[in-house]
């Protein structure tokens, strides 16, 4: 005990040995003393220069430190110093500020002694078995130094963790500790155990850690929680992200309903704290992750409908919930709802009005206010309902002074103070527009009151008004990106802004100036907006048409000047940031400069405007007029296809004609059949009967009255059948000729089968037309560009006279080739032309003679069937008269009068289906 009293602080006379003397000292008195108390005295001295001497006690101690935790398991407070050692020289707690390659120099001692603890993987055993006791002085410091193995070493610590028995239930323990400090630095050790390990995330899953979890968030507030539910949440982030399993787990359970109270946000005027804010962005974050509602787009839809998710009306009014941005995104029912949504303030209002007041708020944090502006975006995406009703409430006709609006807050946060208001608030708006002409056009109508006794200004206005004023980069380059979605696509707001006498000078003066790095953004913004001023222009102002603007910037700033400051804006680094994905997350306010969808709108017009200020007013003109022929070109194409189409119809109809009147002509045949047989069985009966009258007038002689008045029957019947006869031969004439219209049909198919394949060509011809056309087009134009360096070369060689009537002649042969090559392709171009136009004709005139005769043909068969209706009516009533004279009917006159009664159903049907067609 002498000994230790001297070591450590005793008044010893010569001089004191060194940390490492020390420290050697105390190693070898560990290693050898027999008495507990004596080696626990040794292990507190050697923790309580741990952290001084770090180096030197992980070197000497650390193997000592492990045979104490094998040796002394027995005296939890030996146990406890030997691991608060090992802690402190495998994590340093050193809160001093230290220079980049001191920390790394820690770092790597750290990992060293992590190598050498876990280089044995009994080691991690014999902590897991400590982390047993119930006794604070051995389990809280064990957590500590687990923690801090995985740290350093993760993947390493993670494998011999798994495959320990039950090696994962006695970390899962530590949750249910009543001790706090335990439990809370046991949510640390399951973070650092769950990251990028699924097979660790399923078993702690299934060992109830969504159950504790939950729990723990509820018992410290929810949202309004410290840091504890902070821990908790990333834990379960950790346990669902891409893991399938898990997430089935989490939406079977009932954990999705123990999630709505989170999201109970009520009135608090005083707003929210960070770590609140903090808080309820990693709760959406779960939501999201762990996908406990089906895909977002049906996730809001069942939500609307009173699904179990229950989380529409709760988080709408959230302003940090990324997640209902996903959802109503592209979706007009979502975004329809979300505009009907409510926030529970006193009194209600809107939640996108709700939002917006968030967002121009400056007070809010920077997180809070980025997630409100997605969440606008969001509702505006494909939404020109939910724009216009935002670009309403800016109207004088819809302005209601008794209560706040979208458009006011938006007005607000645009001309306010804070530059990173009049960034959101700028580009907000701009969603407003965004694809929407009209929009654009009703966004000119708004006034502004500027100050008493002056008139109002318009929007534009006031927007260049403050540009000009030389505000904050951020606001400029907001105000700027708002400019040019507005009057892009929107020649009536390009005459607007021309109309103000300032504008232009105030660009060109922008862009011109030799400006420092911070400004070339503003100066290619400026370009962007003068060349959209360029491309859109309907030369409806004099002073400001294309060609002069064109010469005021050659004039003023030099094309290949301005074609540079224009490409500033891709060049910018935060550029590509803004392109990658909608959402905007930037690292800090000042970085938030450009918006996704504007970086596609410069893409779009880039290269657009650089040719526009490249080109000449007669290249111009002359791809104006290439472009009105080519124009005229594809409507004749597009009429003749058209009666093309037109015509296959016809066709079509004229082959189901033909199919109809050739099923008809067959069911005729076969009726005609069926009468020729019916005309034979009458004669039969005729014959019998002309027997049995003969017999009777020679055996009975009193009957003479009688038997005149049968003979007269029977002339009358000769007569009829002799009718039938002619009628039937008639018929049959008719049936023939129908057998000739009908092949006539046939042939005339081929033909306009010919006809479509003649069409078919003729299509393609006049597309090589197009062709040709434009070939001869370039073909013009190298011509004129070699007659212009003919000319540049007369002109330089002027001096020269042998040079000048060369000159002449070239330009002159090339003026009488180029007019020359000009007239015959449109000479003949013409002639084909007209040549296409009466073959039309011609094939029009064939299309009504095949109409005329299909009408006919019609006719002659409406006619043909009335004759066989008359025809069977005169056979049932000569039946009938025979009946009438007393002959007997036999069965075959019977199925007669049925086939009779069919052929007349059949032929009810036919004229009922003639009527239709």
């Amino acid at each position: 005990m002498n000994f230790f009293r001297g070591v450590m602080g005793g008044q010893a006379a010569g001089p004191q040995p060194s940390g490492a003397e020390t420290i050697q000292k105390l190693c070898d008195r560990v290693a050898s003393s027999t008495l507990l108390e004596d080696r626990r005295d040794a292990v507190r001295a050697l923790k309580s220069l741990s952290k001084k001497y770090r180096m030197e006690v992980g070197t000497q101690a650390m193997d000592h430190l492990i045979n104490i935790l094998q040796t002394d398991r027995s005296d939890s407070e030996i146990i406890g110093y030997a691991l608060d050692t090992l802690y402190n020289i495998i994590c340093s707690d050193e809160e001093e500020e230290q220079d980049e390659n001191t920390q790394k120099q820690v770092d790597d001692l750290g990992a060293q002694f992590t190598d050498h603890f876990i280089q044995d993987p009994e080691h991690l055993t014999l902590l897991l078995t400590l982390l047993e006791e119930f006794d604070f002085h051995v389990r809280w410091p064990g957590v500590k130094l687990l923690t801090a193995l995985l740290k350093n070493q993760g993947p390493q610590v993670q494998g011999v963790i798994l495959v320990s028995p039950m090696g994962v239930s006695r970390l899962m323990d530590l949750l249910a500790d009543s001790r706090e400090v335990i439990r809370n630095d046991g949510l640390l050790l399951l973070q650092q155990l769950t990251k990028s390990n699924a097979a660790i995330q399923k078993i702690v899953a299934f060992e109830n850690a969504f159950e504790r979890l939950l729990d723990i968030i509820t018992e410290e507030g929810s949202s309004d929680g410290g840091i504890v539910v902070e821990d908790c949440l990333l834990l379960l982030l950790n346990l669902l992200k891409n893991n399938s399993s898990n997430q089935n787990f989490f939406k079977e359970g009932s954990y999705i309903q123990r999630m709505k109270p989170w999201f109970e946000v009520g009135d608090d005027n005083s707003g929210w704290s960070a770590q609140k804010v903090t808080n309820l962005h990693l709760m959406l974050q779960v939501k999201q992750s762990g996908r406990v509602c089906p895909p977002p787009r049906l996730s809001f839809r069942s939500t609307q409908q009173g699904s179990r998710c229950g989380f529409t009306e709760r988080s709408s009014v959230l302003s940090t919930i990324n997640t209902v941005s996903e959802v109503i995104r592209g979706s007009q029912v979502n975004q329809d709802y979300f505009a009907s949504v409510n926030a529970p303030s006193n009194p209600p209002r809107p939640a996108i009005v709700v939002l917006l007041m968030s967002m121009v708020n400056e007070r809010q944090p920077f997180v809070l206010r980025c997630a409100v502006l997605y969440c606008f975006q969001c509702f505006l995406y494909k939404n020109q309902k939910g724009q216009g009703e935002i670009v309403a409430t800016l109207l004088p006709s819809t302005i209601d002074a008794n209560s706040i609006s979208a458009g006011q807050l938006l007005c607000g946060g645009l001309f306010s103070a804070d530059s990173l208001s009049n960034w959101c608030a700028a580009v907000a708006l701009a969603h407003a527009l965004q694809d929407n002409l009209t929009q654009k056009e009703q966004l000119l109508r708004v006034q502004l009151a500027t100050s008493l006794g002056k008139p109002p200004v318009s929007l534009l206005q006031q927007c260049t008004n403050i540009l000009s004023q030389g505000s904050k980069v951020q606001t400029r380059v907001g105000l700027l990106m708002l400019l040019c979605t507005w009057i892009s696509n929107c020649p009536i707001a390009v005459t607007h802004f021309l109309h103000n006498q300032e504008n232009v000078p105030f660009l060109t003066a922008q862009i011109s100036e030799n400006l420092g790095e911070d400004e070339r953004l503003v100066q290619g913004l400026c370009a962007l907006l003068l060349g959209i001023c360029i491309y859109y222009n309907d030369n409806s102002l004099e002073n400001y048409t294309k060609e002069k603007l064109k010469q005021l910037i050659e004039k003023r700033i030099g094309k290949e000047n301005f074609v540079e400051k224009l490409g500033f804006i891709t060049k910018h680094e935060l550029y590509s940031r803004a392109a990658q994905k909608p959402q905007p997350i930037f690292p800090s306010p000042e970085e938030m400069l450009f918006d996704h969808e504007f970086t596609k709108l410069v893409k779009e017009l880039e290269g657009m405007i650089t040719k526009a200020v490249h080109k000449s007013s007669e290249e111009e003109k002359k791809e104006e007029e290439v472009k009105k022929t080519l124009e005229q070109h594809d409507n004749i194409v597009t009429q003749y296809k058209e009666l093309i189409r037109e015509q296959d119809a016809q066709i079509q109809e004229l082959k189901e004609q033909l199919s109809s009147m050739t099923s008809q002509n067959e069911q005729m045949q076969a009726t005609m059949t069926q009468q020729l047989s019916q005309i034979q069985q009458h004669k039969d009966q005729y014959n019998i009967l002309k027997l049995k009258l003969g017999k009777e007038n020679q055996n009975q002689g009193e009957g003479s009255q009688v038997n005149g008045m049968q003979t007269e029957e029977l002339t009358q019947l000769r007569e009829d059948v002799e009718e039938l006869r002619k009628q039937n031969a008639l018929l049959q004439t008719q049936l023939d000729d129908k057998d000739a219209l009908i092949n006539k049909l046939v042939s005339e198919q081929s033909l306009y089968t010919s006809m479509n394949s003649y069409f078919v060509d003729l299509t393609q011809e006049l597309e090589a037309l197009r062709c040709q056309l434009q070939s001869q087009s370039a073909e013009l134009n190298q011509v004129k560009m070699e007659r212009q360096e003919l000319l540049r070369r007369a002109e330089a060689g002027s001096s020269n006279p042998e040079n000048d009537g060369s000159m002449d002649a070239l330009g002159v042969l090339s003026t009488q080739a180029e007019a020359k090559s000009s007239t015959e392709s449109r000479a003949e171009l013409e002639q084909q032309l007209a040549s296409s136009t009466s073959t039309v004709a011609i094939l029009q005139t064939e299309k009504a003679k095949l109409q005329t005769a299909v009408q006919e043909s019609k006719k002659e068969q409406d006619d043909l069937l009335i004759l066989l209706s008359d025809q069977d009516q005169k056979i049932f009533s000569l039946k009938q008269r025979l009946k009438d004279l007393g002959e007997s009917v036999e069965d075959e006159d019977e199925d007669d009068l049925d086939a009779k009664d069919q052929m007349d159903d059949d032929e009810e049907e036919e004229d009922d289906d003639e009527e239709e067609d």
